[in-house]
């Protein structure tokens, strides 16, 4: 009961935000708490090593194509040396986590705290609870060398076009992006195309992605474009301060 009361605080405090200005107070406290929920996951995640992120729907079950699909390529991509980081949650994201955990390789979450959903799932070596989705954002984000888009709803969407735009603009390093499923993103890249005939992208930045029905291509495509490209070492460029009370 405790823990649902505060996933609805969060998601009023949150709703209560985006409805327009607040007292100076008000916003500065919400600042505060947007500050707290970046050093908590700057905390949790600062040791988490070259991470690829993938997402993708968490209505997905075990046994579904797109969970065992996801599994397999998160699997090879975890023995590539990378940590396979999700949303944490179930569906895609425990698939992939579930992939790399069996693969031998490392596995984190970035959870996101919801009145009806979603607890993290069972196959995180770490993970951290995140109130506001544009702070999971951008810790998605920041690990990552790179990016697979699995099938998934708007939530998945948000998150491969605030990937896309920060390459495109470069506001983030060109690192590799991976629609995964032809036949199911099949709309999504017309779409894209239409843009780039209506001439409200470049011609260049349908580059930024590869389109995939491969496992093994797509773990080809990212290994060449973000190990080799990137030169990534295995060796952990960071060491947990003590004082700091810090941990692997």
């Amino acid at each position: 009961m405790m823990i649902e009361e505060q996933k609805t605080a969060a998601s009023k405090e949150e709703i209560k935000f985006l409805a327009g200005p607040q007292n100076r107070l008000q916003d500065f406290k919400f600042a505060l708490s947007v500050l707290f929920e970046f050093i908590k996951g700057f905390r949790a995640l600062h040791f988490a090593g070259p991470c690829v992120t993938i997402f993708g729907s968490a209505r997905f079950k075990d046994g579904h194509p797109y969970f065992e699909q996801t599994e397999q390529l998160a699997g090879k991509i975890a023995r590539l040396g990378f940590t396979i980081m999700t949303g944490g949650g179930p569906g895609i994201m425990e698939a992939a986590n579930k992939g790399a955990k069996e693969a031998g390789g490392r596995s984190v979450g970035c959870n996101i705290v919801l009145p009806q959903e979603q607890q993290h799932n069972p196959y995180l070596d770490k993970w951290v609870n995140i109130k506001y989705f544009f702070v999971r954002k951008t810790l998605l984000l920041k690990y990552s060398y790179a990016f697979v888009v699995m099938p998934g709803g708007f939530g998945t969407l948000d998150e491969y076009f605030e990937a896309l735009t920060l390459i495109q603009t470069k506001m983030m390093s060109q690192f590799p992006i991976v629609i995964f499923d032809k036949e199911f993103h099949k709309a999504l890249i017309e779409h894209i195309e239409n843009l780039k005939a209506g001439q409200t992208i470049s011609p260049e930045d349908t580059n930024l992605y590869l389109v995939t029905d491969s496992i093994d291509e797509a773990v080809a495509y990212i290994q060449k474009n973000s190990i080799t490209k990137f030169n990534l070492q295995p060796e952990k460029p960071y060491k947990p301060f003590k004082w700091l009370f810090e941990k692997e």
